[in-house]
């Protein structure tokens, strides 16, 4: 099993990433929220790249059962139902709906990879279930820091660093043979020198400081538990859905 790792989305386009295996990691916060959303009765979420695109496709979808949810510059968009932090998405905000979803960063990256293999969601709240997703399928796969796109940098700490815990766990599975590219032992790396306190990384984190700044601050507690929501967000049909073993089937073909 070889893993690659891009630390954002940038580099890409959606044809570079058909037919790979691919984690999508947004820590703060699509990654989180999405997690939270699912576990909490959302039918499926449709990310998209853009506020247009997610104008446009509401306008074919029904209503009663279809909300738009994501952020700019960490705020909910003007005419969204819900913005982009997971508390909003609770199961009596979320359950039965479809969630048009439209953020910075981490939809960004799922909207590049739509034609994907298999393209799996992941945070720090369901780590350990990705991790033992990979080791079943034991194949070659891409991790994808969303980073930060609007910014100079592109790179995001809580990413990469989310990436490392997800590379050191595979490392220990003693039946996958793992084999790391540059970038990927990099995250490894960065795991080792900032993974000791999830919560504190956070708060000390650009992008954690910012969330803390316009009001946040509970977010972070709740990206920061490790393992605390084990489900697995893939997507089936350019829709993210939470996995069951039949829609497992149907990807793996």
């Amino acid at each position: 099993m070889k893993i690659d790792l891009s630390f954002n989305a940038a580099q890409f386009d959606d044809l570079q990433l058909r037919d790979k295996t691919i984690v999508v990691i947004d820590v703060l916060r699509a990654s989180s929220t999405i997690t939270v959303a699912l576990n909490n009765g959302a039918r499926e979420i449709i990310p998209v790249a853009s506020i247009e695109s997610a104008v446009k496709i509401s306008g074919s979808l029904f209503g009663e059962v279809t909300l738009r949810g994501g952020e700019r510059n960490g705020q909910m968009i003007d005419g969204f139902n819900l913005g982009n932090s997971p508390l909003e998405y609770n199961e009596s905000a979320v359950k039965g709906k479809s969630i048009i979803y439209c953020t910075t960063n981490g939809s960004v990256a799922m909207a590049k990879s739509r034609y994907a293999r298999v393209l799996i969601v992941g945070s720090f709240l369901n780590l350990s279930a990705v991790v033992d997703f990979l080791s079943g399928e034991n194949k070659d796969f891409l991790i994808i820091c969303a980073g930060r796109l609007n910014t100079s940098g592109n790179f995001s700490l809580e990413d990469a660093v989310c990436a490392g815990m997800m590379i050191q766990k595979l490392m220990k599975n003693e039946s996958v043979e793992v084999i790391l590219s540059d970038s990927a032992k990099a995250a490894y790396a960065l795991h080792k020198s900032f993974g000791r306190s999830i919560l504190k990384m956070l708060k000390n984190s650009e992008h954690g400081k910012y969330l803390a700044e316009i009001g946040f601050v509970e977010d972070l507690k709740i990206c920061a538990a490790v393992d605390s929501v084990p489900v697995i967000p893939i997507q089936i049909e350019s829709k993210i859905k939470l996995r069951i073993k039949e829609e497992l089937a149907v990807v793996s073909v």
